[in-house]
């Protein structure tokens, strides 16, 4: 367990250096620094948001639960754990300083190809019996594997059409859609229902899990519409979205048995981050029926406010929301801590306050009446409080694994 309580603090160190990246940006709002590329900390910020934070806590909670301890305590996925690790530094420090460049990409590359080494590592060492919560984690891992095909499209756009080409924007969506909506949803998914030890009813899992798949695929045709008019692509959205629903509405019922006996046992935190998760989650699905809605559609990727409102809706919502509860619920993170208690709390009402900010400012933009008043001084200082929920949360690991040390 030592050796996973260094790979979590590992994890929560990358996310607040993200966090970090984030603030700053928002400190720039106030008071502009010449000296700093805002759009080199922008891919810091996201880069390090996404590849240390969510993809290595996945990293180690998959292993954790879903590896059987003889074959998880293989050498290898150590190794891999710290090489991958070298791969978010290099970002880190590539990013702020050249933007999309020689090293920041070398460094990105290497994370692509790292992270196929582990959906192989997966692949091979997971069980042979295919409980619900193991299939999810299968399609979870595919769908990681089928996102990075954006990403090798990035070279030939830029050399054939160049940036600002349909070609180059499409290849970064797809990334970025089945990322987010394929690889990390499917897979905190497959952790949560992995909480459940295995007594959701198959049938009802079956429905789910094959509907949203087709929903997963079929909604990527919305940030393609963003750069190629077609009707087409606004119906198969649609119908995607209209799918998605009804995979959540098997999953409640697929939950409801169940869902008394799995609150017993949660600390209040615990209940807390689960409930964030589910609510982000429903508002998610809810957002998204609203791009039925053509005026809606347009809308939603051209006011600024509102593409990171929802980035940050799945992001820290969503995949943090049930990462922090899986967490709790498993002791990895000491809900006896009050430094912890606190962090947990400030973290929620940061993220709550700034996404309010985030969308009521979006909303301003769309009906033409301005900026909030003192809305930078504002989301600067809820940014604040993500960041010093982040800092006492770690701080709680740090001294719990002091005293594990010490007794």
């Amino acid at each position: 367990m030592n050796l996973q309580k260094t790979w979590i603090i590992c994890c929560f160190f990358n996310f607040l250096i993200a966090c970090a990246f984030g603030l700053l940006m928002r400190f720039m709002f106030l008071f502009p620094l010449d000296f700093i590329n805002y759009s080199f900390i922008l891919h810091a910020h996201s880069h390090v948001a996404m590849l240390g934070w969510v993809y290595m806590i996945i990293y180690v909670l998959v292993i954790h639960f879903f590896i059987p301890k003889e074959k998880s305590r293989k050498p290898i996925y150590n190794r891999l754990f710290w090489l991958t690790e070298l791969s978010v530094i290099g970002m880190m420090i590539a990013f702020p300083i050249q933007g999309y460049a020689l090293f920041s990409i070398i460094f990105s590359t290497i994370h692509i190809l790292l992270s196929y080494v582990f959906c192989r590592l997966i692949w091979k060492d997971l069980p042979k019996e295919k409980t619900p919560s193991q299939r999810l984690l299968s399609a979870s891992i595919l769908f990681m594997v089928f996102s990075t095909f954006g990403v090798w499209c990035l070279g030939p756009a830029v050399t054939t059409l160049g940036k600002q080409s349909a070609f180059y924007q499409i290849a970064i969506q797809f990334f970025l859609h089945f990322q987010f909506n394929g690889w990390f949803l499917l897979a905190v998914l497959a952790l949560f229902l992995k909480q459940f030890q295995n007594k959701i009813k198959k049938a009802r899992f079956k429905k789910f899990c094959i509907i949203l798949i087709i929903s997963i695929l079929l909604t990527v045709t919305f940030p393609i519409s963003w750069f190629v008019e077609s009707n087409v692509l606004n119906w198969v959205n649609i119908f995607g979205v209209l799918l998605q629903l009804t995979a959540f509405i098997y999953f409640c019922k697929m939950l409801q048995p169940q869902i008394n006996d799995f609150k017993a046992n949660l600390s209040k935190e615990a209940k807390m981050v689960y409930g964030l998760a589910l609510c982000s989650l429903f508002l998610k699905i809810g957002i998204q029926l609203l791009t039925i809605f053509p005026n809606i559609a347009e809308v939603s990727h051209q006011v600024r406010n509102f593409v990171i409102g929802f980035i940050h809706l799945t992001s820290l919502g969503i995949i943090t929301g049930f990462l922090f509860g899986i967490l709790l619920q498993n002791k990895m993170l000491s809900s006896d801590s009050l430094s912890l208690k606190i962090g947990v709390r400030c973290f929620i009402f940061g993220y709550i306050a700034t996404e309010v900010l985030l969308f009521l400012q979006g909303g301003f933009f769309f009906f033409n009446n301005g900026i909030i008043l003192g809305y930078y001084q504002s989301i600067f200082v809820f940014s604040l409080l993500l960041v010093l929920g982040l800092l006492l949360i770690t701080a709680a690991i740090l001294n719990k694994k002091q005293e594990s040390i010490h007794s």
